[in-house]
C-alpha cells in the first residue's frame, strides 16, 4: 500500500475531529447489546482525540463504539480519519500534535513509531488481560509488543478489530450434489481435490493479478501455508529474515503451494490462467452455471466480490470453512489475518479508561452488531453478530491456538510489496521454487 505524504496542522485535525464527535454522539440505541458495561469512571467533559485510516461505514461504526464511551463516562471522543493516515500520524507526532489514541492497520509502523518514543506502553496488567481474554492471546501480545526508545519491550498495541484470511469459500450445494464432506486437516483437504478431478470436476479457482499489486494473493497463500508446515516462531523468523526465503522451510511451503496451484487439473482455466486472472473475479467460478471450480482460498472481504456483492452468503449459495492444518504437523489451528492496533500516543485519566472499554464485552458488540467486525475477544457474546457468517469468522479467531499477522505487510516494502509479489508472479509464470526463492532472498540481501 503506498501513502501520499500531506501535512495536517493542529488546526485541520482539531476541525475534523469536531465534526466526527458531533455524529458520536448521535447514535441513539447502539449501547443495548447482549453484555451489561462495567463502571469506568467519571470524565464529564474531558476530550479523547482519535486518529486511524478509517472512513465511511468504518468511521459510523467506529463513532458508534465511541458513543456508548461517552455515554458511559461523560468524555466526549473527536475522531479523525484519512486514507493517508501514515503518512500524517508521523508528521503529528514529531510536530507534537499528537491525538491521544492512534489507530495503526500496520504494526511495522507501529513499531517504529515506539522506537522513537511516540507511545505510551499500555501495561503488563493489558498485556496480562489480553493473554488471557483473546483466542491466541498470546500472538496478539506479541502483535503489540515494541521496543521502545531504550531498547527495552512494552505491550503498546491493543488489537481490536480483527480480519480473517483463513478461509475457503465453497457452493454448499455442489458439495451436497457431489457428495463431498467439509475436509477438517490438509491431508483431506489435497485428498478432496483428488477426488473433485476424479469425478470430473476442477477444485479450484486461483487469480493473482491485482494491478500494481499483482502477487499478493499469492503470499497469502505461502503466508497460510507457513503457518500449516512449520512453527509460529520460524514464521516470525522468516518475517525478519532470520530464516532465509531459500530456506527448507520456506521452499517447503512453497512447493505446497505449488501443487495446488500449478497444477492443471487443479485450476479453472489451468495453471497458466492463475498469473492473469484478477483476483477478485477469481471466486466468480463458483456461480458459474456449470461451475468452473467447487472452492476459492481468500480472505473475508471476498463476498464483496461475489455477484450482487455478497447477497449469496445470506441465500445459502456459498459458504466457507476454516483452510485446514496438517494433522501429521501438530500445530495447532493456525490463523492468519490482519487487523488494527489501537496505541496510546497522548495520556490522560479518560484515555486510559477508553482503553479499559476496549476491554469491554460491549465495545465489541456494538460493533460486531453493525457488521464488518471480527473480534478474538472471547468473552463478547457471538449472538452480537450481524450475521451468521460473521458469527462463523469470529468463532474461527476465538478458536485459533495462533495468529499471525500478514508477512508480507510485516516486511520491509521492498520485499513484501516488491520482490514477494513479483517473483510470486513469475512462479506462477512457470518459474521454479528455488529460482523464485533465491530471487526473493537476494532482494533482501541487498537492502541489508
Amino acid at each position: 500500500m503506498k501513502f501520499t505524504t500531506k501535512l495536517l496542522g493542529g488546526v485541520a485535525f482539531a476541525a475534523m475531529a469536531s465534526a466526527s464527535s458531533a455524529f458520536a454522539g448521535a447514535h441513539g440505541g447502539v449501547c443495548d447489546t447482549p453484555s451489561d458495561m462495567g463502571d469506568l469512571g467519571s470524565f464529564e467533559g474531558d476530550v479523547v482525540t482519535i486518529m486511524g485510516s478509517m472512513e465511511g461505514e468504518d468511521e459510523a461504526r467506529l463513532l458508534a463504539m465511541a458513543s456508548c464511551f461517552e455515554e458511559a463516562t461523560g468524555a466526549v471522543v473527536q475522531y479523525s480519519g484519512s486514507r493517508d493516515f501514515a503518512a500524517l500520524i508521523v508528521a503529528d507526532l514529531r510536530s507534537g500534535n499528537a491525538p491521544n489514541i492512534s489507530i495503526f492497520p500496520q504494526p511495522g509502523l507501529a513499531g517504529d513509531m515506539a522506537a522513537d518514543g511516540f507511545l505510551t506502553p499500555l501495561g503488563d496488567d493489558a498485556a496480562a488481560w489480553m493473554t488471557d481474554n483473546y483466542g491466541a492471546g498470546s500472538s496478539w501480545v506479541a502483535l503489540g509488543t515494541y521496543a521502545g526508545p531504550d531498547g527495552s519491550e512494552d505491550f503498546y498495541g491493543f488489537a481490536y478489530k480483527q480480519d480473517l484470511k483463513s478461509l475457503v469459500w465453497y457452493s454448499p450445494e455442489q458439495f451436497e450434489d457431489n457428495g463431498y464432506e467439509i475436509p477438517t486437516t490438509m491431508e483431506e483437504l489435497i485428498a478432496l481435490s483428488d477426488q473433485m478431478v476424479a469425478d470430473g470436476n476442477t477444485p479450484w479457482c486461483i487469480g493473482v493479478e491485482s494491478g500494481n499489486a499483482t502477487g499478493w494473493t499469492a503470499t497469502d497463500w505461502m503466508e497460510d501455508l507457513m503457518l500449516r508446515t512449520t512453527t509460529p516462531e520460524n514464521y516470525d523468523r522468516w518475517v525478519s529474515n532470520d530464516l532465509a526465503f531459500n530456506s527448507p522451510e520456506v521452499l517447503r511451503a512453497m512447493e505446497i503451494y505449488g501443487q495446488f496451484s500449478r497444477n492443471d487439473d487443479y485450476v479453472a482455466g489451468g495453471a497458466s490462467s492463475v498469473a492473469t486472472t484478477f483476483f477478485g473475479d477469481a471466486p466468480k467460478g463458483l456461480f458459474s452455471t456449470p461451475a468452473s471450480c467447487l472452492m476459492h482460498r481468500q480472505a473475508s472481504f471476498i463476498p464483496a466480490f461475489f455477484p450482487e456483492k455478497g447477497a449469496e452468503i445470506a441465500a445459502g449459495e456459498v459458504d466457507f470453512f476454516y483452510f485446514p492444518p496438517f494433522a501429521s504437523e501438530d500445530l495447532g489451528n493456525p490463523v492468519l489475518g490482519a487487523g488494527t492496533l489501537y496505541t496510546m500516543t497522548k495520556d490522560s485519566e479518560a484515555t486510559r479508561a477508553f482503553f479499559k472499554y476496549l476491554q469491554e464485552p460491549q465495545a465489541h458488540e456494538v460493533w460486531m452488531n453493525k457488521g464488518g467486525f471480527l473480534t478474538a475477544h472471547k468473552g463478547a457474546n457471538p449472538a452480537a453478530y450481524e450475521t451468521d457468517a460473521q458469527r462463523k469468522q469470529g468463532e474461527i479467531l476465538t478458536n485459533a491456538t495462533t495468529f499471525r499477522f500478514d508477512a508480507s505487510d510485516l516486511m520491509p516494502g521492498a520485499i513484501g510489496a516488491g520482490a514477494f509479489w513479483s517473483e510470486m508472479t513469475a512462479f506462477a509464470n512457470g518459474q521454479d521454487a528455488q529460482t523464485t526463492a533465491d530471487n526473493i532472498q537476494a532482494a533482501w540481501d541487498a537492502i541489508k
